[in-house]
């Protein structure tokens, strides 16, 4: 469960670093996008599959990752 919690993190962590265009490139930011990469791109694959969604300014798949790990955490709870 500490492992969701952790990703939850690291996702909202790359969230916030993109506000600021001066860390692209850094090792924080290239460690951010290689941990959180492999959650966001299914959502984004997915989500591209629609035009209403693709021409949206924002990136939803972010939340749609975040969202499906609430799930996932959620289910965890209750088994245990």
């Amino acid at each position: 469960m500490s492992v969701v919690r952790l990703l939850e993190f690291l996702l909202l962590a790359r969230a916030v670093l993109s506000w600021f265009p001066q860390s692209h490139g850094s090792k924080l930011s290239e460690f951010l996008y290689m941990v959180t990469e492999p959650l966001i791109m299914p959502f984004r694959n997915l989500l591209n599959r629609f035009d209403a969604i693709r021409m949206m300014p924002i990136d939803i798949s972010f939340l749609c990752a975040f969202f499906a790990l609430e799930i996932i955490l959620g289910i965890l709870l209750r088994a245990v």
